[in-house]
Protein backbone atom coordinates (compact mmCIF):
# COMPACT_ATOMS: atom_id res chain seq x y z
CA UNK A 1 0.00 0.00 0.00
CA UNK A 2 0.93 3.39 -0.34
CA UNK A 3 1.94 6.33 1.66
CA UNK A 4 -1.22 8.93 2.37
CA UNK A 5 0.49 12.29 1.16
CA UNK A 6 0.67 15.06 3.53
CA UNK A 7 -0.12 18.16 2.77
CA UNK A 8 2.40 21.20 3.44
CA UNK A 9 1.25 24.54 4.56
CA UNK A 10 1.52 27.17 1.95
CA UNK A 11 3.84 29.92 2.54
CA UNK A 12 2.46 32.90 4.62
CA UNK A 13 2.14 36.11 2.96
CA UNK A 14 4.20 38.66 3.03
CA UNK A 15 2.60 41.34 4.80
CA UNK A 16 2.85 44.81 2.98
CA UNK A 17 4.73 47.56 4.97
CA UNK A 18 2.06 50.08 6.07
CA UNK A 19 2.31 53.68 4.48
CA UNK A 20 2.04 56.78 6.84
CA UNK A 21 -0.74 58.80 7.46
CA UNK A 22 0.93 62.05 9.17
CA UNK A 23 3.47 63.85 6.94
CA UNK A 24 5.88 67.18 6.80
CA UNK A 25 4.27 70.41 6.17
CA UNK A 26 5.20 71.95 2.98
CA UNK A 27 5.30 75.56 4.69
CA UNK A 28 6.05 75.53 8.24
CA UNK A 29 8.28 72.41 8.14
CA UNK A 30 6.88 70.35 10.81
CA UNK A 31 7.14 66.79 11.21
CA UNK A 32 3.85 64.93 11.43
CA UNK A 33 1.35 67.80 11.38
CA UNK A 34 -0.36 66.80 7.85
CA UNK A 35 -3.42 64.58 7.77
CA UNK A 36 -5.61 63.69 5.18
CA UNK A 37 -8.88 63.13 5.49
CA UNK A 38 -11.06 61.35 2.74
CA UNK A 39 -14.61 61.33 2.10
CA UNK A 40 -15.07 58.44 -0.55
CA UNK A 41 -18.65 59.51 -0.74
CA UNK A 42 -18.13 62.98 -1.85
CA UNK A 43 -15.14 62.10 -3.83
CA UNK A 44 -13.18 64.41 -1.79
CA UNK A 45 -9.83 64.52 0.04
CA UNK A 46 -8.60 67.06 2.15
CA UNK A 47 -5.21 67.42 3.67
CA UNK A 48 -5.06 70.32 6.48
CA UNK A 49 -1.79 70.89 8.84
CA UNK A 50 -2.60 71.04 12.55
CA UNK A 51 -0.04 73.77 13.42
CA UNK A 52 -0.49 76.51 10.25
CA UNK A 53 -3.97 75.10 9.45
CA UNK A 54 -2.57 75.01 5.14
CA UNK A 55 -4.70 72.79 3.81
CA UNK A 56 -5.25 71.32 -0.12
CA UNK A 57 -8.43 70.21 -1.41
CA UNK A 58 -8.29 67.50 -4.33
CA UNK A 59 -10.96 64.97 -6.04
CA UNK A 60 -10.71 60.82 -4.91
CA UNK A 61 -11.78 58.15 -6.26
CA UNK A 62 -12.13 54.57 -4.53
CA UNK A 63 -8.06 53.43 -4.49
CA UNK A 64 -7.18 56.98 -3.02
CA UNK A 65 -4.34 56.83 -0.14
CA UNK A 66 -3.58 59.28 2.10
CA UNK A 67 0.07 59.19 0.72
CA UNK A 68 -1.69 60.37 -2.33
CA UNK A 69 -3.37 63.19 -1.25
CA UNK A 70 -0.05 64.48 0.40
CA UNK A 71 2.29 63.57 -3.27
CA UNK A 72 -0.51 65.65 -5.03
CA UNK A 73 -0.21 68.61 -2.69
CA UNK A 74 3.59 68.88 -2.84
CA UNK A 75 3.65 68.71 -7.06
CA UNK A 76 0.87 71.38 -6.35
CA UNK A 77 3.26 73.76 -4.73
CA UNK A 78 6.25 72.74 -6.99
CA UNK A 79 3.92 73.90 -9.86
CA UNK A 80 2.97 77.15 -8.31
CA UNK A 81 6.49 77.70 -7.56
CA UNK A 82 8.06 77.06 -11.18
CA UNK A 83 5.46 79.14 -12.79
CA UNK A 84 6.27 82.16 -9.96
CA UNK A 85 9.64 81.62 -11.16
CA UNK A 86 9.03 82.10 -14.87
CA UNK A 87 7.01 85.12 -14.45
CA UNK A 88 10.21 86.98 -12.68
Amino acid sequence: MGKRKSRAKPPPKKKMPKLETAFCCPFCNHSNSVECIIDRKNFVAEATCGICMAEFNTSAHGLTEPIDVYSEWIDECERVNNNEDDDN
